[in-house]
């Protein structure tokens, strides 16, 4: 801010040269007041996404942390392709999709296992191990007896190595679909056992004896690389480390004086030709021997491992911004950066002593008493000379637990659903009006439980042959069964009272109530089993399970369904936007089925088709009437219906569908007519001669007729039996 200020105020009195004059000075000022934001320690990345540079470093991982990792193998973009669709002067659509293998080197030390991976930021395998998308993983832990790769193998032959002591994962054969079609940007949670004692396991590893106090607060570290030296030396200003001499030479160690009596030193040499003290043999000073730390930066474990800052209590600025490659909550990485601050302050004490002997239990590192120096101190180097042993000395900062809460903030994960399969319901329905009369309406009604789901492949199958149809798409089919029977209606009248209780298949659907008007023009339609059924009130009770009153029963001339009632747990199904349309050229016969497979289907859903020429099939006539005339004989007359009128409009006789008018009038069962007429109009009538004979042939039996359609018969009706004599 000083900058800005300054430079516009410079250029205002001095022009260009006094706004670069007002423009240093202010930096020089907001260099005072807000500091220099210097950094140290092992720089942070930024989540990093998987590389694959030549010569660079694997890092070591302890504890749990997420890594880019490296990539050490790729195969080519393998293409596969696949036509649906064509037939009846319809396209042909060929959709292509891509996946990939790749090897990516996580750890250069041996791991527990992998946990969560993202692509593009979004969950690629969740916590429970599951892959969201097409593919197969493998993880090689890098223990020294790990076998190669049987992929690899298989593409690199004799020179594939085992990357012994490298843990790295495979994927085989990973599709891309969800990514654009190309490789995604990668990153790992990694377990690697505990972090709490990294520097000890850094000192061992390099040839160094070490016993470390652990570091609770540590949930995962990195080790990128760097020197040992620089890493110990780093990892010292968060927890006290130091060099202890012991008979097998030295030996790092964490500095717990608590657990041995300290040494007191003799009293000071006086050394008049001394460097210090020569008056007293000692002399004590207070200098700042680093920079104060005034932030913390690590990693978030709330936060899926993103870069966390934590400041100290009262700091506005200044002082350095200390970069720990290590996983923290928000709380212990304030605590450990407080904590760290009161140990630094109080090591800003220190001591240089002149004695005549030195124990042999002392050197550097140990914790000392001092004579006339109240407190403990840290023996940090020491020089025999002739005068005397000089030792240099620091304040000791006991472990002081520190309090300081701290919130990670909002963060936005992507959410971890388990892969659930498919659902699967094919049916065919009464022509609606709309298209070609003579093209089936079908649909299948794809949809999924609650979970991950992104649709489904459909095929159509055929002589033991999978025909691709297409794909469902994410939109889910409203779907579920009936958790009570429904009771038998002739679906004449509006039912108000009437009401059914379902529970969906997945919970996310919503109903909303409709009025006359809207029932009217299709609103609020449900295929239960065979009917067509329409609701005006809903009720959610929570669970998927719902409550639909006001019901319009058999309608699309179902009521043949609806007169045989439903019981507890037949399928229902919302007829919406969200149903998949088949194509009508789709052949479907006694032995045809439909197929859908999701990436969670370990094998092919199958449905058959419901409702198989329902479209086609003549609505059967309604109003049966019969009159018997006074010079004898049967009258009988019926109201045809159409296909695709459903609106019943006053004045305006139902249309014609079908090619003729053409009805046939059965005596017995439909199935096995004892005699059968036909009628170009809607009535017959019989002479009292042929009544006779008909009676005396076929006493007391059903009479009924039928439309006979383009393409096939209507159910029948009833019209009345005949007496049993005349």
């Amino acid at each position: 801010m000083a900058t800005l200020v300054l430079g516009a105020i410079g250029t205002l009195v001095g022009g260009p040269l006094g706004g670069a004059i007002g423009a240093t000075l202010g930096r020089g000022l907001d260099r005072e007041i807000i500091g220099n934001g210097r950094r140290e320690g092992p720089r942070l990345t930024e989540l990093a996404v998987s590389t694959s540079s030549y010569g660079q470093p694997i890092p070591g991982l302890y504890g749990r942390v997420r890594v880019p990792g490296s990539v050490i193998w790729a195969s080519d973009l393998a293409e596969r392709r696949e036509t649906s669709g064509g037939g009846k002067g319809r396209p042909k659509t060929t959709s292509y999709s891509y996946s990939v293998s790749l090897a990516v080197a996580l750890s250069s030390r041996p791991i527990e296992r992998v946990g969560r991976i993202w692509a593009d930021g979004h969950l690629l395998r969740g916590a429970a191990g599951d892959l969201k998308t097409g593919g197969s993983l493998r993880v090689h832990r890098g223990h020294a007896d790990q076998p190669p790769d049987p992929l690899l193998v298989a593409e690199l032959g004799a020179r594939c190595p085992a990357f012994r002591g490298c843990a790295f994962v495979v994927f085989e054969d990973l599709a891309l679909e969800d990514f654009g079609n190309r490789v995604p940007a990668l990153s790992f949670e990694v377990i690697a056992g505990s972090a709490t004692g990294v520097a000890g396991e850094i000192a061992r590893t390099h040839g160094f004896d070490a016993v470390t106090a652990p570091v609770a607060e540590l949930e995962g570290y990195i080790h990128d690389g760097g020197s040992a030296a620089a890493t110990l030396t780093h990892l010292a200003r968060l927890t006290p480390l130091g060099v202890q001499w012991t008979p097998d030479g030295p030996r790092l160690a964490s500095v717990a004086p608590e657990s041995e009596a300290p040494t007191t030193l003799s009293d000071p040499v006086v050394a008049p030709e001394g460097d210090f003290g020569r008056m007293a043999g000692i002399e004590r000073t207070r200098a700042t021997l680093v920079e104060p730390i005034s932030a913390l930066r690590y990693y978030d474990s709330a936060r899926s491992y993103q870069p966390g800052l934590q400041r100290a209590l009262g700091e506005a600025g200044g002082g350095a911004v200390l970069e720990l490659p290590g996983v923290l909550n928000a709380t212990n990485a304030r605590a450990l950066l407080m904590r760290t601050r009161l140990r630094e302050r109080r090591q800003s004490d220190t001591l240089s002593l002149r004695i005549a002997a030195l124990d042999p239990k002392v050197g550097p590192g140990s914790i000392v008493r001092v004579p006339d120096h109240p407190g403990l101190w840290q023996v940090t180097a020491w020089e025999w000379r002739e005068i005397g042993i000089e030792l240099d000395l620091q304040r000791h900062a006991t472990a002081t637990p520190v309090a300081a809460a701290a919130d990670s903030g909002a963060a936005w994960d992507p959410p971890d659903r388990q892969a659930v399969g498919s659902l699967l319901r094919a049916f065919e329905l009464p022509w609606d009006g709309t298209g070609p009369d003579g093209q089936p309406q079908r649909f299948a009604a794809v949809g999924a439980p609650d979970g991950r789901w992104a649709g489904a492949a459909l095929y159509h199958l055929r002589d033991g042959a999978l025909i691709p149809l297409g794909e469902s798409g994410p939109d889910r089919a409203v779907g579920g069964r009936l958790l009570e029977p429904l009771a038998p209606s002739r679906g004449l009248r509006f039912e108000p009272a009437a009401g059914l209780h379902l529970r969906l298949d997945h919970e996310a659907p919503t109903f909303e109530p409709a009025t006359t008007t809207a029932l009217a023009q299709g609103a609020n339609r449900l295929l239960v089993g065979g009917e067509i059924i329409q609701f005006a009130r809903c009720e959610a009770l929570g669970e998927g399970e719902w409550r639909l009153f006001g019901l319009l029963r058999g309608r699309g001339g179902t009521e043949h369904h609806a007169l045989v009632g439903h019981s507890a747990g037949t399928p229902a199904t919302a007829l919406d936007e969200r149903l998949w349309a088949l194509a009508g050229d789709v052949e479907f016969d006694a032995n045809s089925r439909l197929a859908a497979i999701g990436h969670a289907d370990d094998e092919p859903v199958y449905a058959t088709l419901e409702g198989s020429g329902s479209t086609r099939r003549p609505l059967s006539p309604v109003h049966p009437r019969q009159r018997y005339p006074r010079e004898g004989g049967l009258e009988l007359s019926w109201t045809r219906r159409a296909r695709g009128g459903w609106r019943w409009l006053n004045g305006v006789e139902q249309p014609l569908v079908e090619q003729d008018e053409i009805y046939e009038i059965g005596i017995g069962e439909p199935a096995k007519p004892e005699r059968i007429w036909t009628s170009d109009q809607p009535r017959f009538d019989l002479s009292a001669a042929s009544l006779a004979d008909v009676v005396a042939a076929h006493p007391g039996q059903p009479v009924w007729v039928r439309q006979s359609g383009s393409y096939a018969r209507s159910l029948p009706l009833l019209l009345t039996h005949l007496p049993s004599t005349i």
